[in-house]
């Protein structure tokens, strides 16, 4: 009889969604599809909100399906909410030695969270069980929501302020993922509504954006260029 490592039951059923979703959003945002990949990336955010709710209702679930189900998670986030986001933000121009420099540190600060995240859930899961009510520091998932926000921003703000807010996004964002203070988890009301407030976000994105990004080809940063003063041609219309 064939047998396959892994535990397949509903409750990975939107782990993987969410995971199949970022891979899509990847290979759109490589060939400059913008709007769709920021919509992959808020229903990884969407996926990600609820498979825990929707994992804790088997109630009969043994220490290694929990314990998998920990590592699975956060492995798919490290995809998800950590490569997917940095990638987005180095196609629309976060380049160059100091962009490179961002991108790098985000990721890093993403996998260092999500790996502390997986030693304390363990223990925990260990004495406690149940839900955990208190994040430490930023979850990593809060990228689904911040980044949308901050895209949406592009047909009210110049081109360089929209890259400048990029870089300051990764640069942040990655210092909240592993600065060590208590924040209240969010209960399923809150949920709702901030998955409607990113619902409004991507639509406002799909309907008004002009996605005006440097070309991928472009190795240099814009905001860069701009200081020194240099003739930024890198900034066109796809």
């Amino acid at each position: 009889m064939i047998q396959f490592l892994g535990f397949y039951d509903y409750t990975v059923i939107l782990t993987y969604l969410g995971l199949i979703s970022s891979v899509l959003g990847m290979s759109q945002a490589i060939h400059g599809h913008y709007k769709t990949a920021i919509l992959c990336l808020a229903v990884s955010g969407v996926c990600d909100a609820f498979d825990g709710r929707i994992a804790r209702t088997k109630k009969n679930r043994t220490d290694e399906e929990k314990a998998f189900g920990i590592q699975l998670d956060s492995l798919c986030d490290v995809v998800c909410f950590g490569v997917f986001p940095a990638m987005i933000c180095y196609l629309l121009g976060v380049r160059g030695a100091l962009g490179l420099g961002l991108v790098f540190f985000y990721c890093v600060c993403a996998v260092i969270r999500l790996a502390f995240f997986n030693v304390l859930e363990g223990k925990r899961q260990q004495t406690e069980g149940g839900c955990n009510r208190i994040y430490r520091g930023l979850p990593v998932t809060s990228i689904a929501f911040l980044l949308p926000m901050a895209f949406w921003l592009q047909f009210i703000i110049p081109d360089l302020a929209f890259l400048f807010l990029l870089h300051v996004l990764l640069g942040v964002v990655g210092l909240l993922f592993i600065l060590d203070f208590p924040m209240p988890k969010p209960g399923l009301k809150s949920i709702l509504v901030l998955i409607s407030v990113v619902g409004v976000t991507v639509g406002a994105i799909f309907a008004y954006t002009r996605f005006r990004v440097p070309s991928p080809t472009d190795y240099d940063n814009p905001i860069v260029e701009e200081l020194l003063g240099e003739d930024d041609d890198a900034v066109q219309t796809p």
